[in-house]
């Protein structure tokens, strides 16, 4: 049976199938035991191309491995080396290594040649690589006359090197007499040739040490070529050298030393082909001269540069690509720069290919009468040929085996016997080179064998990878599983990694993977199985690490290292300077946790590094110290503490569990106490809950759990000035299951129809529940009955409804949880009652005690409880009025209600309304609803006092009546009986006046008050009244009408010009109308008209108004005295601004201008806007007003502060005007806006207004 390769890795599916590893017998990896019969493999040989140093002894290696061991033979240049004729060459003991001694009297060169070795045994022959030996040369320089070169300054130059040629190449590198490299630019630079290149030459490149030096690494030598000089002048200079030695100085270069664009001095042309092999470095170049020196840069002219794989060297000159391969051939272009060009030079790069393996040929196990394949694929360019060989010699002059058939590149076995083993060579050629592949075939019989050793002990650290070893071997291919335990089963998981050499790979190992591990390999041979050892360790971790220091000099300084790691390991801690040894001074001192550093100088600032290890792991964090002069120490910094870190949780069991933690920074301020809060992942994820408290100077705890709780925990920290962050959750730890260890509360049965039980209950939650498939055991039995209790199991729910139940009866109930482990404590036992029904029976023998005009008391007797057929909530009364005495008509009824709670037979019924007559009847209300009503009872309220009347208005006020107008009270209560009004003058100082009571029938609504004082304002207290009494009042104000000198014009027209007819509507049961704001001394046209059924008839009548009638109140206008003054103030006005006006016309000062003159005042002297110069009152200034002191405003006012002589304050201001005649007829009165005048409008003084408006 010919078996299938399986992949490199296989990862086992969640399924069902056991964890079996399927091998093929084609693995590169596999390993025949040493003491099994097998055909020879050659374990080392020297490579194809071997240069030896001809100083020293020649070493060709050749090893082959093989059961039995395999014997060796050479061959050189294709014919048998018999080495036992030749004394110098001798064979290594139990190896094919020849060493030839030539370091006696031999030369190397005398055994160059072609060497292949050939190792056999019993079970065929394998043979190495045709090796070429040669003895590496690094010959001399040609003895060469070199001239002196002589160049003008900017011309280009090439200094050729053309070193001998060696085995291997020599390294070219360019020198002066000192052995000190000579310095390169974009200007100046080594070719790949190892000419030296220079694009322009300036006068510092001259010298007469130019060497060009060859180092040839394998013999450890370097020649020297003849020293080059060089010297380079200016266009001057030269002239006169070339005209005083130019029959012994050679002159380079026929260019022009003038700035030129650029050419290239190699490659030569615009293109060039470049042929590399697949696997080497391309290497190609351009080297440009020009002036100024041009630079250079590549591009891809059908595709991009790889960016991993290609290098600028040598200035850009030289582009290399590593690793080359056939999708590199490509056009590349070299593009030369400088001001004054551009140039551009294309390579044709072809890839070629040496052989190369796509698959080499693997060593085949077989079993007797098994089928397998040889594979031998190659590729090249151009392509290899393929060819077999079986021991060495060609396959088709080897001996026949009926068992394989060749098909190309491929040998395919059948039915393979013993003497079908043998080793199979594949050599892959083309012109570039050659592949040769051994491998076997070896026919065995074996059973399984395990290689691995016994009981061996894996250690890991959590979080990473475990790879358990099972080694194997057997003919046929054993098949491999996995086991976990002593009698665990085959490994399902989809967690695990199988690998083909029998390799089992747990890519994340955690704590539960320890354990033992069992491999068994089996075949139809056999089985053979072995144990290993599995063991889990914490990581190394630094959970305190050293932090950045900024210190001054002289001071100490300390850096913590604090670690923690598995019990199980030692780990050690070394500390690092600028990752070297801490210095050897006594001033470093390495304590268990911390480094310090005493007596701080700037040389120990740097880099400090704690690295910890162990067996398994380590690990490192570093901190960086600055040293600074010394500055004042910065006060501390008080905060909240830095969140704890690093949970561990120990001694788990059941119900408890010790959590540990490391405090953080307290930040100056001590920690007083630690919070603990946990998680439950399971039930309410991402919700944390209070779990305890411990002082501030313990890091460890003891938790007591809960079953089948998912926790996590974390811990914050509290200090003076508060709590910190929390800290990172710890792990999770999943409790086991237990029994509920209580039931649920507020169990409660009631019905919702009159034959059901709802039994309700309050569920727990998911941390209340104890473990998984929680349930609850639901039971209930009449109270008064001898029935056994009646239980179900329902699911996690919070009711359940029982039907078929007589109506409002007690029951006994209880509810138990349960789980999968068993179940919770007995129950309480709680009474419900099963639904309730409407009550039957209505309540007797209602009747009414009437209190007052608003309050009434009922009584009514009681139902019987049997009746109510549920819980009594109360009894509740229904009451409408009928109808209202005072009004007959109302369209709806509305229903009041009122309930009383429990067992009452009376209640009062407030807020009635007076004067009304209500019906009302009882109903018994139980928790379903009420049962039918009683019989309706009827009652009346007696009447009540009335409200206030609904509005009071004052209208058609004259000099000496008033007109009342109201609406009735909108709640009479009762039959109005009267109105009683009371009225009261108010004098200018807000007294009341004597109060007058007036009665009115209550069927008027209006009422008019005559001889009254005029011009007074009056107060009125209006109310209506009942047989009852009085009720609430309502108040107004009025004023009768004022007579003033000044009237409003007239209402009327009187035919005059073009004045519109005034109407006024009167009332057609009055016989007179007055007529009101006419003017005094006007004469009026009158028409009244009359409208009825015959249509309108109306009359005219003419009448004039009389004089105006001063007030009779005393008028200071009206007084001669005061007439008299104001007409000697108005003379005396006008004789001053006639005298003004005089003076200003004839230019001269007038006296108050010449006391000013006399006497300057230097706080008022006046500014003139425009010069600046102090102002003075000239003729010029004709347009300005008198005044003194200061300038007239831009808006013509005068200030207050101005002088009271102005005239301006006796009038308008400037707005004050004169007649034609010069007479003022502005109003006397003060200064404007500075004292208006108060006091109301009935007792204040005339104003000078009124008595200029008199005089006038």
């Amino acid at each position: 049976m010919q078996l299938e390769i399986m992949p490199r890795k296989k990862r086992l599916s969640a399924g069902r199938v056991p964890l079996i590893l399927f091998l093929c017998q084609m693995i590169s990896a596999l390993d025949v035991p040493l003491d099994l019969v097998q055909p020879p493999t050659i374990t080392q040989q020297s490579p194809k191309d071997y240069i030896v140093d001809p100083r020293e002894n020649i070493v060709i290696q050749c090893e082959a491995k093989g059961k039995p061991p395999p014997s060796f033979s050479w061959t050189r240049n294709g014919t048998h080396f018999d080495i036992d004729k030749d004394p110098l060459v001798t064979m290594k003991a139990g190896l094919g290594t020849l060493i030839i001694n030539i370091m006696g009297e031999g030369k190397a060169e005398t055994y160059e040649g072609v060497y292949q070795c050939t190792a056999r045994n019993e079970r065929g022959a394998a043979i190495s690589n045709n090796i070429v030996v040669r003895p590496s040369r690094s010959p001399l320089w040609t003895k060469e006359k070199l001239e002196p070169i002589t160049l003008r300054s900017g011309q280009s130059l090439i200094l050729p090197c053309r070193p001998p040629v060696g085995l291997p190449p020599a390294i070219i590198f360019w020198m002066d007499n000192s052995f000190q490299r000579l310095p390169q630019s974009e200007r100046v630079s080594q070719g790949l040739n190892g000419d030296l290149y220079f694009s322009n030459v300036l006068p510092e490149d001259s010298r007469e040490d130019y060497i060009c030096y060859a180092r040839f690494n394998h013999t450890q030598t370097i020649q020297q070529k003849q020293p080059i000089s060089l010297k380079v002048v200016l266009v001057d200079e030269l002239n006169d050298t070339i005209a005083a030695n130019l029959s012994d100085t050679e002159v380079y270069g026929a260019k022009s030393s003038r700035e030129r664009p650029p050419t290239f001095l190699t490659p030569q042309g615009n293109a060039s082909n470049k042929e590399e092999l697949r696997g080497n470095v391309l290497s190609l170049e351009c080297i440009a001269e020009g002036l100024p020196t041009p630079i250079i840069y590549w591009i891809k002219e059908d595709g991009t540069l790889p960016t991993n794989r290609t290098f600028y060297r040598n200035f850009q000159k030289t582009l290399q690509i590593t690793q080359v391969s056939e999708a590199d051939s490509g056009k590349y272009q070299c593009i030369a720069k400088n001001a004054l060009g551009v140039i551009h030079h294309t390579i044709s790069v072809t890839v070629k290919a040496a052989p190369y393996w796509i698959m080499a040929p693997q060593n085949l196990v077989l079993s007797p009468g098994e089928d397998g394949a040889l594979v031998c694929r190659a590729n090249g360019n151009p392509k290899p040929r393929i060819s077999w060989l079986s021991n060495g010699v060609p396959i088709e002059i080897a001996p026949d085996d009926p068992s394989r058939k060749i098909n190309g590149d491929t040998i395919i076995f059948s039915s393979v016997q013993e003497r079908s083993s043998a080793v199979y060579q594949c050599n892959a050629s083309n012109e570039y080179g050659y592949l040769l592949g051994n491998a076997f075939v070896n026919v065995l019989a074996e059973p399984p064998r395990i290689l691995t050793s016994e009981n061996t002990l894996y250690q890991v650290i959590a979080n990473r990878p475990a790879l358990l070893d099972c080694a194997f071997f057997g003919s046929p291919l054993p098949t491999i599983e996995w086991f976990k335990g002593t009698k665990g089963s085959a490994l399902r998981e989809d967690t695990y990694v199988l690998h083909e050499n029998g390799t089992l790979e747990i890519p994340v190992a955690q704590k539960d993977s320890t354990g033992t591990y069992t491999c068994v390999a089996r075949n139809k041979l056999g089985m053979a199985k072995n144990e290993v050892h599995l063991e889990i360790k914490d990581p190394t971790r630094i959970i305190k690490q050293p932090e950045y220091a900024v210190v001054q000099r002289g001071s100490t300084v300390s850096f913590e290292c604090k670690v923690k790691h598995d019990h199980t390991l030692i780990p050690t801690v070394i500390w690092l300077k600028d990752n070297g040894e801490l210095p050897s001074d006594g001033r470093f001192t390495v304590d268990k946790d911390q480094l310090v550093v005493a007596d701080v100088s700037d040389s120990d600032g740097g880099t400090y590094t704690c690295v910890a290890n162990t067996t398994l792991d380590d690990v490192s964090a570093s901190a960086v110290l600055s040293v600074v002069a010394p500055t004042p120490t910065p006060a501390p910094i008080y905060d909240v503490p830095n969140p704890p870190f690093d949970l561990e949780l120990t001694d788990q069991l059941d119900k408890s569990v010790q959590l540990s933690w490391t405090p953080g920074d307290d930040n100056n301020s001590p920690i007083t106490k630690f919070i603990i809060e946990y998680e439950d992942a399971m039930h309410e994820a991402g919700l944390w809950h209070h779990q305890t408290e411990v002082p501030g100077t313990q890091t460890t705890a003891q938790l007591k759990l809960s079953p089948y709780v998912n926790y996590s925990f974390r811990v914050m920290a509290e200090n003076s000035l508060g709590r910190s962050l929390p800290s990172e959750a710890s792990e999770q730890y999943l409790t086991k299951a237990a029994e509920p260890d209580k039931n649920p509360m507020t169990v409660e049965g009631l019905g919702s129809e009159p034959d059901n039980l709802v039994i309700t209950w309050q569920p727990l939650n998911g941390f209340e529940s104890n473990g998984p498939g929680l349930q609850y055991k639901v039971s209930w039995r009449q109270k008064d009955g001898d029935d056994e209790w009646t239980s179900v199991v329902v699911a996690n729910v919070s009711k359940y409804i029982v039907s078929g139940t007589p109506t409002f009866v007690p029951y006994l109930i209880k509810v138990q949880a349960l789980n999968d482990v068993g179940f919770a404590p007995e129950p309480a036992v709680v009474m419900g009652h099963s639904g309730e029904d409407l009550p039957m029976v209505a309540p007797g023998n209602v009747h009414v005690t009437v209190v007052n005009s608003t309050l009434a008391e009922v009584h009514w007797d009681p139902v019987p409880l049997k009746s109510v057929r549920g819980h009594l909530q109360g009894y509740r009364i229904y009451y409408w009025t009928d109808q209202n005495s005072s009004k007959r008509n109302r369209r709806h009824i509305e229903k009041k209600i009122l309930t009383f709670q429990g067992s009452k037979t009376h209640g009062m019924l407030p807020g009635l309304e007076p004067f009304s007559h209500y019906t009302l009847n009882v109903r018994v209300v139980n928790g379903k609803g009420e049962g039918p009503a009683s019989p309706d009872r009827v009652f009346h309220t007696p009447e009540g006092v009335p409200s206030a009347p609904s509005s009071l208005k004052i209208v058609n006020p004259t000099l000496d009546s008033l007109t009342l107008e109201w609406d009735p009270p909108s709640h009479p209560n009762g039959i109005l009986t009267e109105y009683t009004l009371k009225y009261q003058p108010i004098n200018s100082t807000h007294e009341l006046g004597p109060l007058v009571d007036l009665k009115i029938p209550a069927n008027k609504t209006r009422w008019t008050l005559k001889n009254l004082n005029f011009s007074t304002r009056y107060k009125f207290y209006f109310y209506a009244q009942t047989s009852a009494g009085s009720g609430s009042q309502i108040t107004e104000e009025a004023v009768t009408t004022v007579d003033e000198a000044g009237i409003l014009p007239p209402d009327v027209g009187a035919g005059k010009g073009k004045e519109e007819w005034r109407k006024e509507i009167v009332n057609g049961s009055r016989s007179f109308f007055g007529l009101k704001g006419l003017m005094p001394g006007t004469a009026y046209k009158v028409r009244v008209g009359a409208e009825g059924d015959s249509g309108f008839v109306s009359s005219e009548d003419v009448f004039e108004t009389g004089p105006a009638m001063a007030s009779r109140q005393v008028d200071i206008a009206t007084q001669g005295w005061f007439i008299g003054l104001m007409c000697a103030v108005a003379l005396l006005i006008l004789i001053l601004l006639i005298v003004c006006f005089i003076r200003r016309n004839k230019g001269g000062k007038y006296p108050v201008k010449e006391k000013e003159d006399a006497h300057p005042d230097p706080e008022i002297q006046p500014m003139k806007e425009d010069d600046g110069t102090f102002g003075e009152y000239s003729d010029a200034e004709d347009h300005k007003p008198l005044k003194k002191g200061s300038r007239t405003p831009s808006d013509r006012t005068v200030k207050k502060e101005d002088s009271d002589d102005s005239l301006v304050d006796y009038g308008e201001g400037v707005n004050g005007q004169f007649n034609e005649d010069g007479s003022f007829i502005g109003q006397y009165s003060g200064k404007k806006e500075k004292e208006p005048a108060e006091g109301n409008e009935s007792s204040e003084a005339p104003s000078p207004v009124n008595a200029m408006n008199s005089f006038v």
